[in-house]
C-alpha cells in the first residue's frame, strides 16, 4: 500500500514523502494516528498543493534545530556528585539528570533524545550526543565533579 506521510516518521521519511508500507501497518497504525494518508489521486493532488508548506514547516523545524544545538553546545555544564574512591560515583548520572539540568538553564529537551548509551558511574568530562533533528544533533559537553566533603555527607 502506498501512503503520503503528514508527519516525519523515523524509520520511513519525511513529512511529503510518498512511502510503500504493508497494509495492516499503513490502516492500523499510520493513518488512524494521523502520521499519513493513503495515496489515492486526490491525496497527491493535496500533496502537491501543500508541498511548499511542508517544505517551509521542514526548514523552519531544522534552523529552531540548529539554533537549539548552537545554544546548548555553548554552555557549560558541571555537575557536582559525591564519589568515592578510583573516582566512582556513588550513583549515577542519567538522561533523567540531564534533562534536568537542561531544564534549569531554559532549553526543554525530551529525555529520548538524549543519547546516553549509559549512565556516567565516573568522574571527568563527557560529550553527549543530542538528537534534536533527524539531521541536527547537538553535543552536550557535561563535566562530573566531586562533591564537597560537607555536601555528601547532607
Amino acid at each position: 500500500m502506498k501512503v503520503i506521510l503528514i508527519e516525519t516518521v523515523p524509520s520511513l521519511g519525511k513529512a511529503g514523502d510518498i512511502v510503500q508500507v504493508a497494509v495492516g501497518y499503513g490502516r492500523n497504525f499510520l493513518i488512524p494516528k494521523k502520521l499519513a494518508l493513503e495515496a489515492t489521486p486526490a491525496n497527491l493532488q493535496l500533496l502537491e498543493r501543500q508541498r511548499e508548506s511542508f517544505l517551509d514547516k521542514a526548514s523552519k523545524e531544522k534552523r529552531k534545530a540548529q539554533d537549539l544545538a548552537v545554544k546548548i553546545e555553548n554552555l557549560p555544564f558541571t555537575l557536582a556528585r559525591p564519589a568515592g574512591e578510583n573516582e566512582k560515583l556513588f550513583g549515577a548520572v542519567t538522561s533523567m539528570d540531564l534533562q534536568k539540568v537542561l531544564n534549569e538553564q531554559g532549553i526543554a529537551v525530551d529525555r529520548r533524545k538524549i543519547q546516553l548509551p549509559n549512565p556516567i558511574k565516573n568522574l571527568g568530562s563527557f560529550s553527549i550526543p543530542v538528537k534534536l533533528h533527524p539531521e541536527v544533533t547537538a553535543h552536550l559537553t557535561v563535566n562530573v565533579t566531586p562533591a564537597a566533603a560537607d555536601q555528601a555527607k547532607s
